[in-house]
Parts: structure tokens; C-alpha cells; sequence
């Protein structure tokens, strides 16, 4: 077991956004988290994150976790790799895992471009890189492909099943069915 959920609400002002959530990831697996725009996935991966506190339940996470919630933000008038070092210096992260991580995502080449120069799926790569470089053994990936071009659809679908092969957990949200059928053997879904 790699992340267990049991019972997890999440009330904000008397709405309730996420009611009695419980699921099991074992380590390596590749699970899909499906559900509509407003089911509640984004909050249970913030708590599962520790970036909100569930309003009842538990969560136990063996292991590093790590996470690119929504859209991953940058310093647009700095280069992936400025952006990446100065990231690392925050966490105290080792420098030498920077480049390991824009390699592994293919942005080696634009490493010295700014990040406003980016295309939206250089941007989720860079976010991507960002995620990697704490080697962490729990991914959650929200919404990973948003507004990216077939090209970049395949490209991520790729960089997922090979960070995968390594034996990392990975928790993949998303509203679209298709997109998570070629990706992931397992399914959660989050309704209501």
C-alpha cells in the first residue's frame, strides 16, 4: 500500500465538496480518478497533498509524496531551468536533480527559453519536471493533459507510463474517460 483514504469529507461553509471518500493505491499503480468538472477531485487530491485539512477522515501516505495540482504556475520571465533551480533551492532539493528532471521530460533543448515562450504542454512538462525532482513515490497528476494539443496528449500519456515503469504510484485526474482508458488499468470515480 502506498496511500490509503478512509472516509475523507471536506466541508467549506456548510458545503459539503467532498462526502465519505475511501480508496487504497498500491505502489506502482496507475490509477485514473474520474469524475465531472466539480466532483470534488481537486479537493481530495489538496488534502491528500496536505494543502487543506479534511473535515473528518483519514489518510495514510507511505512514502514521498509529490503533486502538480491544476495548472502549474512559473516565473515567466525566467528560463525552465531558473525556474526549476530556484524550486530546488526552496525545498532543498540537490541542483543536479534539475537537469535530470527537465532530460526526463524531454525540455532539455528549451531549457534556456523563458517560460513565457512556452507552449501550454511545455508548461505541463516543466510542471511535470517540478514534480520529479523530490523522487518522490506518490504522483498526483490533476487534470495533467488540460488544454494540451493531441501531440502533447500522447507526449504526457507517455512521460506517465514511463515514470510509472519505475515502480511510482500515480494518481491521474481527469473528466475525460478516453484520455484515462489508455493510461490507466484501474478507475475511481467521484460523482455528487
Amino acid at each position: 500500500m502506498s496511500l490509503t483514504l478512509e472516509h475523507i469529507t471536506k466541508n467549506f461553509r456548510g458545503f459539503q465538496a467532498v462526502e465519505g471518500v475511501s480508496f487504497t493505491l498500491e505502489r506502482g499503480e496507475v490509477v485514473g480518478f474520474l469524475g465531472p468538472n466539480g466532483a470534488g477531485k481537486t479537493t481530495t487530491m489538496r488534502m491528500i497533498a496536505g494543502l487543506i485539512t479534511p473535515s473528518s477522515g483519514r489518510i495514510r501516505l507511505e512514502g514521498k509524496l509529490s503533486a502538480m495540482i491544476e495548472e502549474p504556475s512559473f516565473y515567466p520571465y525566467l528560463s525552465g531551468l531558473e525556474n526549476l533551480r530556484y524550486a530546488a533551492t526552496l525545498a532543498g532539493i540537490p541542483q543536479r536533480m534539475v537537469g535530470a528532471s527537465l532530460e526526463r521530460v524531454g525540455l532539455t533543448e528549451r531549457q534556456h527559453s523563458r517560460v513565457s515562450a512556452y507552449s501550454q504542454g511545455m508548461r505541463q512538462r516543466l510542471g511535470l519536471a517540478r514534480t520529479l525532482m523530490t523522487e518522490p513515490d506518490v504522483l498526483l497528476l490533476d487534470e495533467p493533459t488540460n488544454g494540451l494539443d493531441p501531440q502533447g496528449v500522447a507526449d504526457m500519456r507517455d512521460l506517465i507510463r514511463d515514470i510509472s515503469s519505475t515502480g511510482m504510484t500515480v494518481l491521474l485526474s481527469s473528466h475525460i474517460l478516453a484520455e484515462v482508458e489508455k493510461i490507466c488499468p484501474r478507475v475511481l470515480i467521484i460523482a455528487k
